[in-house]
């Protein structure tokens, strides 16, 4: 198993980033320098997935203050704060951003006695081990889940989970690639993933890539799909899980996971720690990113409604633990009580 990409690098002084809206006609790396162009990496989605917008959102803080010519610890920290709450701005709902900032915070204030300098090479080392143990972790992620993989099975999948939105591997995709990996001549689904085609645009392009056999469908044909009994299990990834196990995913995982529980066909979330958030409680609580309506009215920049047409555009959705069968995490599998196993799995 191997992938020939690279969603995001750090080379020499800046960072590299595979820019996730030419894909799939074409494959164009763009260098980042400033904070600012990673901000707007991350908002226009040229980089996207929760863990990649976490990995990037490290080394932009890094791009933040590396130049910074502060007196003192004290003025420092309020330009850091400053640029980690900018950061924040740019998608509120992925919890592995703020997840990410907040660490790299944390282990400045550790360090608050050093020389300003050694500060910042500190923050540039973190945010290389918070890339480095993401692919780790993702690899983890796909063994545990393909062992609840059977051989022949049809795997459904929503938005894109895989090495683009992630360190490597990917996440609900790091389990498809180690289901393959591991011979059990599996078929994926791909939901095209509207407004903006994460599935068919890149899904698809990195099951090209693995030489997984797969079909494209619209979003709306999962459940007819299931109701035939095509679909053996679902897997998607998430942006945020809440303490009680509510999930917010990419706009349409509600209605996929209320249809698998229809049809009794598994749904799993596959995620690292990382991604839960146990300050919150439950989905209710998670603030829900609203895009541009341009996103619907438009595809590839060409307008397919009528002139002045209103459109809601929520980025995200949120699945109530009850339609989950379990969490694929690197530490194995999560199963309801989730409020409780979840817990657990940031004691043990």
């Amino acid at each position: 198993m191997q992938q020939n990409y690279q969603s995001i690098t750090w080379q020499d002084d800046h960072l590299v980033i595979l820019d996730q809206t030419q894909l799939p006609l074409r494959e164009i790396y763009s260098d980042v320098n400033t904070i600012g162009q990673v901000w707007d990496a991350i908002k226009k989605l040229k980089v996207r997935g929760a863990p990649a917008i976490g990995i990037a959102g490290a080394y932009g803080l890094y791009l933040g203050v590396r130049d910074l010519e502060s007196k003192n610890f004290t003025s420092f920290n309020v330009e850091l704060n400053r640029w980690i709450e900018y950061l924040k701005s740019s998608r509120p709902t992925a919890v592995n951003l703020s997840w990410a900032l907040e660490r790299i915070n944390q282990t400045v204030y550790a360090n608050k006695n050093k020389d300003l300098e050694e500060i910042k090479e500190i923050i540039l080392k973190t945010a290389k081990t918070i890339h480095d143990e993401d692919k780790r972790v993702c690899r983890k992620i796909g063994e545990n889940g393909a062992k609840l993989v059977k051989k022949g099975w049809n795997i459904l999948t929503h938005c894109n989970t895989g090495g683009l939105a992630t360190g490597a591997y990917g996440t609900a995709f790091s389990v498809i690639l180690h289901a393959d990996d591991d011979d059990k001549d599996i078929h994926v689904w791909v939901d095209e993933t509207r407004p903006l085609l994460q599935g068919a645009r890149l899904t698809a392009w990195e099951l090209k890539q693995a030489e997984i056999p797969f079909h494209m469908i619209t979003d709306s044909m999962a459940g007819s799909l299931m109701r035939q009994g095509k679909v053996d299990m679902v897997i998607v990834g998430a942006d945020r899980v809440t303490a009680n196990g509510d999930t917010a995913n990419k706009i349409g995982t509600y209605p996929l996971a209320v249809l698998a529980k229809e049809n009794e066909v598994p749904f799993y979330v596959a995620l690292p720690l990382s991604t839960f958030d146990l300050e919150t409680e439950t989905g209710d609580e998670i603030e829900i990113e609203e895009r541009e309506p341009e996103e619907v009215t438009h595809l590839a920049k060409t307008p397919i409604t009528p002139k002045k047409t209103d459109a809601y555009n929520p980025a995200f959705d949120v699945t109530p633990n009850k339609y989950i069968t379990g969490f694929i995490t690197e530490k194995g599998i999560v199963e309801p009580d989730f409020e409780k196993n979840i817990k657990k799995l940031f004691s043990d």
